[in-house]
């Protein structure tokens, strides 16, 4: 397993161990219980804030990649230079709109407490 591989693998169980117990106390304020751990107070924001994190740190990590593989490419075709320039700035603005998009959703629910 490549690098690349052991990252993603990395991020993935990271969100997914991080985002399970919101939905276990979701439940459980629904069914009128209140939080043990930090009562009166909603686990909202903590979600909020690892959504985020992971939000910018994958935005980021695509972004380095396609300007890896941008300029790794251009060093291998210089003619191609401006038709890779501009397909490595097309897919870096879809990632920042999803990026903004996602940040939007998090910050909505975070006011929404």
């Amino acid at each position: 397993m490549t690098w690349v591989g052991r990252l993603a693998l990395a991020c993935a169980v990271f969100l997914a161990v991080s985002l399970l117990p919101v939905s276990a106390y979701a439940q459980q304020e629904a069914a009128g219980g209140a939080s043990e751990l930090l009562p009166g107070r909603s686990w909202i924001p903590v979600g909020a804030a690892i959504g985020a994190g992971a939000v910018i740190a994958g935005a980021a990590f695509g972004i380095a990649r396609i300007g890896q593989a941008a300029v790794e490419s251009m060093a291998r075709q210089p003619e191609a230079a401006g038709n890779i320039q501009t397909a490595m700035l097309v897919a870096a603005a879809l990632i920042e709109g999803v990026t903004f998009f996602a940040l939007i959703v998090l910050l909505i629910s975070l006011f929404r407490v």
